[in-house]
């Protein structure tokens, strides 16, 4: 009589070899913390797109500048990453007008407000970028560990063979099915946090052209200004 084996998932989870376990394990903890920081990174992202168009409105609707940068540093952390690249040139162009009033030399100040804003840009963008790094390796390596658990199933499983008298189908599929849920595990932690880092890249990298726009538009601004 043929022998029944239990393929269901959990089943063969359970009776696969504790290395192939170990793997899966891993796989499961880089998938929960990828998509964690996928849900965090959407939101932050979000976030970022939403406060930089409140803030490019408030900004081209002409009213004082100073005002605006009063407004933008008494709400530094809810105003946004445009708002702060804002408050940092601007703030530091009201310094170096203070500083140099006896002998004022603007272009030394406008060089000072856009290497502030240049500054405050790239901090901006380091938030910004947090975390991806780990979505990119999760991506790559993880299919790889899959592959790994799968091979080191399948060896497991022929190896049994060897106190098997008569090699059928039914007594390798269960073997070669446990060692294949690592590969299935890889791939399910790797699409999900390739997909993230590319849709987030994308993003980021169109809001770093707005951010480089506005410093650009906004040193003109400061140069006409202080003529």
């Amino acid at each position: 009589m043929t022998p029944t084996h239990d393929l269901s998932f959990l089943a063969l989870i359970s009776n696969a070899h504790l290395i192939v376990q170990l793997i899966m394990l891993l796989l499961l903890v880089l998938s929960v913390v990828s998509w964690s920081y996928i849900f965090r990174k959407l939101f932050a992202i979000r976030a970022a797109r939403r406060q930089t168009e409140q803030f490019e409105r408030s900004f081209w609707a002409g009213g004082n500048l100073h005002t605006l940068h009063q407004s933008a540093s008494a709400q530094r952390d809810q105003s946004g990453p445009l708002a702060r690249i804002f408050e940092a040139g601007m703030g530091e162009f009201i310094k170096g007008k203070q500083a140099s009033r006896d002998a004022l030399d603007m272009g030394a100040v406008l060089d000072g407000s856009r290497r502030a804003m240049r500054a405050a840009f790239q901090r901006e963008l380091d938030g910004l970028d947090l975390h991806l790094n780990f979505l990119a390796s999760v991506g790559s390596v993880s299919p790889y560990i899959g592959l790994l658990g799968t091979v080191w199933g399948i060896m497991n499983a022929f190896r049994g063979l060897a106190s098997v008298q008569q090699a059928t189908l039914a007594v390798v599929a269960p073997g070669i099915a446990e060692a294949l849920i690592a590969t299935a595990i890889g791939l399910f932690a790797a699409i999900p946090a390739v997909v993230a880092y590319n849709r987030f890249t994308h993003d980021i990298d169109r809001l770093a052209t707005r951010f480089e726009s506005f410093v650009e538009e906004f040193s003109n601004i400061l140069q006409r200004q202080s003529r």
